[in-house]
């Protein structure tokens, strides 16, 4: 398993590194729709947000890693991001490009050279995490093989042992509407294994379409299913779930990934599902 600094390196110089390209590989019409979705007018305002977010983070983490002082700031969160897309409305697109590309590359180098010592500090993995790990979840506009590995070996591989940490079970439990944890790792199993058989569907026939499922009924089904099964039997499941997707995944051809129908279901069933059920 990768080192949480190897890891963050990887978002910086391959996940962020491509985030652009990856994008432009959509029609114009369907980028534009999944910008709409994050709500934001453009890519661009976008871009400007996560790029705002970089500028104001790092010297706060090499601030924390070198012990000086540093300004603590509650953030109104709608008022720094209108502030982050005006701030860079009227600069031309090569020049605002360039300048996002610099600063990803100014922050990896920044944190290559960070102490070791600073990597465990929780305050600066506080920071990592939201502007560097999960804004890559929560911005996913074009799925890349990295994000859903990463989502899979880091994220869901230690989900039990999450869940195991949470002081009230019961209340995390009745918030995502299951009634013990058993149904909870069902539902996730069972929405991998419709998402292994669409996506293979497909790879084996372009015009495979998957089944028009009701989705409360499915999860209402797959959740009376595994609250009748043994705990340790569900884990178990899981557990192998996962490594089959990672073995999928792997296996992937990279037009996989340019394929609207894989990568909506990949970035749905992976990623997305992660944070909606995340144990915290």
């Amino acid at each position: 398993m990768l080192t949480y600094k190897q890891r963050t390196l990887n978002f910086l110089e391959l996940e962020w590194a491509t985030y652009i390209e990856r994008f432009n590989r959509w029609p114009a019409e369907e980028g534009l729709k999944r910008v709409n979705a994050q709500g934001y007018q453009q890519f661009r305002d976008m871009l400007a947000h996560i790029l705002s977010w970089w500028e104001e983070a790092m010297p706060i983490i090499l601030a924390i890693a070198e012990e000086r002082e540093y300004e603590r700031k509650k953030y109104d969160f709608d008022v720094f991001n209108a502030q982050a897309v005006a701030r860079y409305q009227d600069w031309k697109e090569a020049e605002f490009l360039s300048h996002f590309e610099n600063t990803r590359r100014k922050a990896a180098a920044d944190l290559k050279s960070m102490n070791e010592a600073a990597w465990e500090n929780r305050r600066v993995r506080s920071w990592i995490n939201g502007i560097f790990i999960h804004h890559a979840r929560e911005h996913l506009v074009a799925c890349s093989r990295f994000l859903i590995l990463d989502t899979l070996e880091n994220e869901w591989n230690t989900y039990i042992e999450d869940f195991e940490k949470i002081e009230d079970k019961d209340a995390f439990l009745k918030k995502q509407g299951v009634e013990n944890f058993r149904e909870l790792l069902g539902h996730v199993i069972a929405w991998w294994e419709q998402g292994e058989q669409v996506i293979t569907g497909i790879l084996k026939n372009p015009g495979y379409k998957a089944l028009d499922l009701d989705t409360d009924a499915f999860n209402a089904e797959v959740m009376a299913e595994y609250r009748r099964q043994p705990d340790a039997e569900v884990r178990e499941r899981f557990e192998h779930k996962r490594r089959e997707m990672i073995r999928l995944v792997n296996s992937l051809p990279e037009s996989a990934f340019a394929n609207q129908d894989i990568e909506g279901w990949l970035a749905a069933d992976v990623a997305e599902h992660y944070d909606e059920h995340a144990a915290r």
